[in-house]
């Protein structure tokens, strides 16, 4: 018999995220609904008084967040009660409701840019003057201001936010399909017992140390995937399209220019990002060819990529003992930091295992007036406690930016979001070097290190060159077929991995299975946030309080100002490249001390 995932009602609470704590019961969050839907009545009004005066422009400006802060707490309950089990209809039905309200509070909303737009400098220094109250919201007016020239008319603009939920149809489908309805055959795992797979099954498997479990799983996995080829072809180009219609009505010059737009950074970060990593890939290739020689293998595959070179090591790692290792490697950071971290662990902050229709991976997610939940799909080893550190890094931003900021300021920008999580990630692992003795669990790490620049750096940048490409493939007018999908990623993986690689039929159709080519160039962050937290890490760990007080106060900015000036204030400049050629100094070091490191215990045996 196949080994099956529980059902969700057969985890134990304790293992559960409180959702109660955002709405007591379903029937709540309809009141809260049903409350909300019947505010948009008041749209017009504010549309036609918003400029009035400085006293209109405010209570125009307090309408539209106070309708926005409401549908987040709505959509956030919706989407988390669909994550923990996304066969379930009636919270997919809950999902859908939430998302076409969004729709709606965009319509509704949609006049506001445009009217600030509208003014004239004196005319808003005017307003400014006239009401007090604008002054909290000096910055927030200075990023609508950045959209001159990129706006619409109002009924244009509102038009286009009602199709918002049309607009998203490609990525929810994808969701779906992913999630809950593409099914896996069963594999045997390393103990000959048949396993259904599922996307944690399959990342688990691939990290086995016998050759055949991997393969098996990565062509079964795969097949899946490839009997689908012409469906995902299809979400994925109509995705793309949408993102180059709205970029060329809103008149960027391409849907990577309105992308970066929307969070104020310089399309330079995401070029010098493309050139330094393609400068750098002779190191990636150099540590491909490591680990072909030391697995022993004649030939290296796409699924040999992940399972630990030195083959499994004693470090099988439950939750509670992953929650007291993370609180020593954050030790750093201070005791107020690991007060927050104690409080997610006390208070059901977070879903730890995985359950049947539970969606895949990882991520910490939230609202203003909610916790910052963590979603894991627990498995007892070395990736899942650095999982819980990376996540637990968003959770802790979002916590510090909401203490401190207003509702208008209590988000941070994409760009950020990763720097936090994987500074965290770069102290672990610095606190796993230090502290472990056992010579073969340390050389584990650093091979755990350098996969995770692997995983993160190189390959997310190998991402964000295929989304590139998709968007100005489609832009030129050639259609986003599955063929030419399948070539041009399967070119793409030859040249960041090198010619150590042999090539594997199924790893051309990796695009299929990426959620993140559906968040509208968002992978590129991952990189540029990995190598922002080496320099970020290493100053926190040589450079004393100050540097962690600095730290503390990025962490607390929220979107109070532009992303690469509060960076620039944390000490990392992203707009040139130093910062990577750091992470890549850092990278060669521990390439080295790895080889050295095996070589050492080549000569023990």
């Amino acid at each position: 018999m196949a080994k099956e995932l529980p059902l969700r009602n057969e985890l134990p609470e304790s293992a559960t995220w409180d959702l109660t704590k955002i709405f007591a019961s379903d029937t709540d969050w309809q009141t809260a609904y049903d409350e909300l839907n019947e505010r948009l009545v008041n749209a017009d009004f504010f549309a036609q008084t918003a400029i009035n005066s400085g006293k209109d422009l405010y209570n125009a400006l307090q309408y539209g967040l106070g309708l926005m802060r409401d549908l987040e707490t709505l959509y956030v309950y919706a989407s988390m009660k669909s994550d923990q089990d996304t066969a379930n209809g009636f919270y997919q039905g809950l999902i859908n409701k939430a998302e076409s309200l969004a729709a709606k509070v965009s319509a509704a909303i949609s006049f506001f840019d445009p009217a600030v737009l509208s003014l004239s400098t004196d005319q808003l220094a005017d307003y400014f003057s006239q009401e007090p109250r604008l002054q909290e919201y000096t910055h927030y007016f200075d990023d609508i201001l950045t959209q001159k020239g990129h706006v619409l008319s109002e009924n244009q603009e509102k038009l286009l936010a009602a199709a918002g939920d049309i607009f998203g149809a490609s990525e929810r489908t994808f969701g779906m399909l992913d999630n809950a309805d593409i099914t896996f055959d069963a594999v045997e795992n390393d103990e000959g017992e048949l396993e259904t797979l599922s996307d944690g099954v399959y990342s688990r498997l691939l990290e086995s140390v016998k050759p055949e479990v991997r393969k098996n799983a990565f062509k079964t996995f795969y097949a899946s995937y490839m009997a689908l080829d012409n469906t995902f072809a299809s979400l994925i180009g109509n995705h793309v399209k949408g993102h180059n219609y709205l970029a060329d009505v809103h008149h960027y010059d391409s849907a990577r220019q309105a992308a970066l737009a929307a969070n104020n950074v310089p399309e330079v970060v995401y070029d010098t990002l493309v050139e330094e990593v393609n400068k750098a890939l002779p190191l990636l290739h150099r540590y491909m060819a490591l680990r072909k020689r030391l697995l022993g293998l004649s030939e290296l595959h796409s699924y040999d990529l992940y399972t630990p070179i030195l083959g499994e090591p004693d470090y099988d790692i439950d939750y509670p003992s992953a929650q007291a290792e993370a609180l020593k490697a954050l030790a750093p950071l201070g005791q107020d930091y690991l007060d927050i971290v104690q409080k997610a662990f006390d208070n059901r902050w977070i879903d730890v295992i995985e359950n049947k229709g539970k969606r895949s991976g990882a991520y910490s997610g939230g609202a203003y007036d909610t916790n910052p939940y963590i979603l894991l799909n627990w498995v007892d080893n070395l990736n899942n406690l650095s999982t819980l550190v990376h996540e637990m890094g968003h959770s802790v931003h979002s916590y510090l930016t909401r203490e401190n900021q207003p509702y208008q300021y209590g988000d941070y920008p994409i760009f950020l979001a990763e720097i936090a999580s994987t500074t965290n990630e770069n102290l672990l692992t610095d606190y796993l070097l230090r502290t472990v003795e056992d010579k073969k669990l340390k050389a584990y790490i650093l091979n755990q290190y350098l996969d995770g620049v692997k995983g993160t750096l190189f390959r997310q940048t190998q991402f964000a060159e295929f989304e590139q490409w998709m968007h100005e493939t489609d832009a030129q007018g050639t259609p986003l077929t599955a063929d030419i999908l399948n070539e041009a990623y399967g070119e793409l993986n030859k040249h960041y991995y090198g010619s150590t690689l042999t090539v594997d039929e199924e790893i051309a159709h990796e695009w299929e299975r990426i959620p993140h080519f559906y968040y509208n160039y968002y992978v590129f962050q991952y990189s540029t946030g990995f190598a922002a937290a080496t320099a970020l890490a290493d100053k926190i760990l040589h450079e004393g309080d100050q540097a962690v007080n600095d730290y503390k106060d990025y962490l607390k900015t929220g979107s109070s100002a532009f992303p690469i000036d509060v960076m620039k204030k944390a000490g990392v400049d992203m707009t040139k490249p130093d910062y990577l050629r750091e992470t890549f100094a850092v990278f060669e070091e521990r390439l080295n001390e790895f080889e050295a490191l095996v070589d050492e215990l080549s000569l023990d045996k």
